[in-house]
């Protein structure tokens, strides 16, 4: 192995969740007047966590979500994901082959704790990951793009980042690994490769990620 440990983002790279929450999160956002399509939640909130959504809407509009959004916003994923989530093609033989390997893994995911457990739970991949590998922006002060979350993950798995590889497919994910000194293969299934600008390697499928790992 090319690493000493594997760090997965979660939405969109281990689970197929980016095309729910953000046709919910668009539809949140036009539903409280601020109009927001599809396309414009993936380009301007993918891989944020929500803290982030927050600021840039009272960047843009002066005017603040409501106490109660990420509650509701939260209570229609997590419906939804009962009724659609699948994990992402190839995701689990991925996990299956460095588990099996001994090759240290985790994930470090813009979601909250909850969510990235409901997600697991649904698509089997909770068997993969116990808590002492899941790590959320709620466990630092900042979010994607700060290095923070990929550093405190690195740190509670006892690697130092130069020897971590970062699986990511946002561009705040990128920006994130590259800040905290990892490599970051990039996955461009849902984003475009020239959008993900500081990637180490570029691919398109998750087949292909453990032949890049050696």
């Amino acid at each position: 192995m090319r690493y000493d440990l594997v760090i997965f983002d979660n939405d969109g790279v281990l689970v197929d969740s980016e095309p729910i929450s953000n046709r919910l999160l668009a539809a949140y956002l036009t539903e409280l007047g601020h109009p927001t399509s599809y396309e414009d939640s993936l380009r301007d909130y993918m891989g944020s966590a929500m803290h982030r959504i927050h600021d840039l809407i009272e960047e843009r509009t002066g005017q603040r979500l409501p106490e109660d959004f990420d509650d509701i916003f939260h209570a229609r994923v997590f419906e939804a994901f009962e009724r659609e989530l699948e994990p992402v093609a190839r995701a689990v033989g991925v996990v299956e082959k460095l588990a099996a390997g001994g090759v240290p893994y985790c994930v470090a995911s813009s979601g909250s704790h909850e969510r990235i457990r409901v997600g697991h739970r649904k698509t089997g991949l909770d068997q993969w990951f116990d808590d002492g590998r899941i790590f959320s922006s709620q466990d630092v002060g900042r979010g994607k793009p700060a290095p923070d979350l990929f550093l405190h993950a690195a740190e509670r798995m006892g690697v130092a980042p130069e020897r971590c590889v970062v699986v990511e497919d946002s561009p705040l994910g990128v920006q994130a690994a590259v800040a905290a000194g990892m490599d970051v293969y990039g996955f461009t299934a849902m984003t475009p490769a020239d959008r993900l600008v500081g990637a180490t390697q570029l691919f398109s499928d998750l087949g292909e990620l453990a032949d890049l790992l050696v």
